[in-house]
């Protein structure tokens, strides 16, 4: 996959730009045998895993990361990367417009936990 191009690195980045670039990217390596929804659903959840190890032994992190080297930093970059991408992919294959779906269970979620009955509480 190649870096980011000058028009990419000014503009927001898209989910069908990361869907077009994670499809090259396997078509050129001639993996798309290899990218059945099974197998980016395990490879999601490895990568899942990565992230958490992140995480496992700081205890509450605050919000913006505080006190993170920029080592650590950039390695929660990738980690959540590799989550994002895996994702796409795996929607893409599936059928999904991951796009559509998600503004769809945001506005689901908006019905399920009105402003008025959820407003400061982490009850569901």
């Amino acid at each position: 996959m190649s870096g980011v191009s000058k028009g990419e690195e000014s503009g927001a980045v898209t989910l069908d730009l990361l869907r077009k670039k994670m499809e090259d990217f396997a078509k050129e390596r001639d993996w798309e045998r290899f990218h059945s929804p099974r197998n980016l659903l395990l490879a999601l959840v490895g990568e899942v895993g990565e992230l958490s190890e992140i995480f496992q032994w700081k205890g509450e992190v605050p919000k913006g990361l505080p006190g993170w080297e920029e080592k650590e930093r950039v390695h929660l970059g990738e980690e959540l990367s590799d989550v994002l991408l895996y994702l796409v992919r795996l929607s893409d294959m599936c059928g999904i417009d991951l796009g559509k779906a998600a503004l769809r269970k945001v506005e689901l979620n908006a019905l399920k936990y009105p402003v008025g009955l959820c407003k400061d509480s982490s009850k569901k």
